[in-house]
């Protein structure tokens, strides 16, 4: 399966989670390509949009490499073999760093108070998967918000991550786990540019505007 763009990702990932249209929930979309899916997700479903800001710790030698993530609140998430493996204290600086620049993206974004989403469903997007380590992140950090229930829902994700996530998630739902993943989420988009931070700004903005009652009539 190939999505045309993140927008044509999120009209699908919407119909599938179509179920849950009305419903009282919060959707989470990982900044930054996350969330033009989750901005599709949330206008279908009328709920309203707030981001889950996980960072990845790259290795040291290796940044693309992800070895650890870190959630806004909460503890990180590591591959223990690749951690150990580590200065211990690089990663203490390493962690730091990345919850000051979480920090710093909500403060960039957010302009509105986030919804509350105790005794709700929780619904995470991003725009796909490869190791997972930054959605573990960011389901813990929904967890001790409290929903009743959490939904991931991602177009694309290697089946042993996909796997993975199913025991950390109540439920996942996903649009195509290849038999072979092509490396990189990227490969499954025929146009994949970078989300920019004033595309993510706007479109936060443009779903709060959409949603909120209209006191003219």
């Amino acid at each position: 399966m190939r999505f045309r763009d993140r927008n044509e990702a999120g009209e699908r990932l919407a119909r599938a989670l179509d179920r849950y249209r009305g419903q009282p929930g919060v959707v989470y979309a990982l900044p930054r390509g996350g969330v033009p899916l989750g901005a599709v997700v949330a206008r279908h479903l009328g709920m309203p949009l707030d981001l889950l800001i996980p960072r990845k710790i790259g290795h040291p030698f290796h940044p693309e490499y992800a070895i650890c993530a870190v959630p806004e609140h909460g503890e990180r998430v590591c591959n223990p073999r690749e951690a150990e493996r580590v200065d211990p204290d690089w990663l203490e600086q390493a962690e730091a760093h990345e919850r000051s620049e979480a920090r710093r993206r909500r403060e960039l974004y957010c302009t509105t108070p986030p919804p509350d989403v105790t005794g709700k469903l929780a619904i995470i997007v991003d725009d796909g998967i490869a190791t997972g380590l930054t959605m573990r992140a960011a389901i813990r950090d929904a967890r001790q918000r409290r929903p009743r229930h959490l939904v991931v829902a991602i177009p694309v994700a290697p089946a042993e991550t996909a796997a993975m996530l199913e025991t950390e998630a109540d439920e996942l739902v996903t649009l195509d786990i290849p038999e072979y993943f092509r490396g990189s989420v990227g490969a499954y988009y025929e146009d994949f540019e970078q989300t920019s931070d004033d595309e993510v700004i706007a479109l936060l903005a443009s779903v709060h505007q959409s949603q909120r009652p209209d006191v003219s009539r």
